[in-house]
């Protein structure tokens, strides 16, 4: 996928993140004052290379995760975390700002050395966005029927991926924004508006000074200075919940 200059994709709002995502640029989303209240770096997945994985590392400094459909998941067998911990720390998750964690399984793809570096994980992260984009194909190809049809199963995944691994996977809720508000949910809304590969990396953008969240108007000069949209989650919700 090609990328636009900088100029192109800047300005604030969804028309500009949707114009970023669709030529595989980066939109910063904020979730909400009443929900983690944080900013995070996201981009289309199958569009990452190793220069993103920088900048996510560098000027984010968040965990790098890459969010998937509820029905690309199960195509592939991916649960959540949470429901394979044998541990009483597993037990009782409860979260201030989320009914639930999104967080499925890590992995590398099986191309990778240790799955760290950023050659690694752009590896990893941009053969995830590419698999989706062949699901989601294939399954507007075969129509309704497809869920059958489809021979995506967990070992046609492991024979791309291994785990655990150096990127986190997130299982997005079954109908989006309708179901939670999360950025999984916000990154997978605006890749649908876009028409991109169903698969977004995200990462959280830290203060460095603070060491907590960047704030969002130290997030909107961030965007500007760089030429990237920033876009509230709330408006995502009006035009695609």
């Amino acid at each position: 996928m090609s990328r636009s200059s900088n100029t192109a994709r800047a300005g604030h709002g969804v028309d500009a993140a949707v114009s970023a995502f669709a030529s595989g640029g980066p939109v910063l989303i904020h979730d909400a004052t009443d929900r983690e209240g944080e900013v995070d770096l996201v981009y289309p997945a199958a569009a990452v290379a190793p220069t993103d994985v920088s900048r996510m590392r560098n000027d984010a400094g968040g965990l790098v995760c890459v969010a998937l459909p509820d029905s690309v998941c199960a195509a592939w067998g991916l649960p959540f975390s949470q429901g394979l911990l044998d541990h009483p720390a597993g037990a009782d998750h409860e979260l201030d700002y989320d009914e639930r964690s999104s967080f499925s399984i890590t992995v590398n793809h099986r191309g990778t050395f240790t799955g760290i570096t950023d050659d690694d994980r752009a590896l990893t992260i941009s053969e995830l966005g590419a698999a989706a984009g062949r699901i989601a194909h294939e399954r507007r190809v075969a129509g309704d029927g497809a869920a059958g049809a489809i021979a995506t199963d967990a070992e046609s995944f492991a024979e791309s991926f291994r785990a655990p691994g150096h990127v986190h996977l997130l299982r997005g809720a079954p109908d989006l924004l309708a179901d939670r508000e999360g950025h999984t949910e916000l990154g997978l809304a605006l890749a649908d508006a876009a028409g991109v590969e169903p698969a977004v990396v995200v990462c959280e953008m830290l203060d460095d000074g603070s060491g907590g969240a960047l704030s969002p108007a130290a997030a909107r000069s961030y965007a500007d200075r760089n030429g990237f949209p920033y876009v509230e989650g709330s408006e995502l919700i009006a035009r695609f919940g």
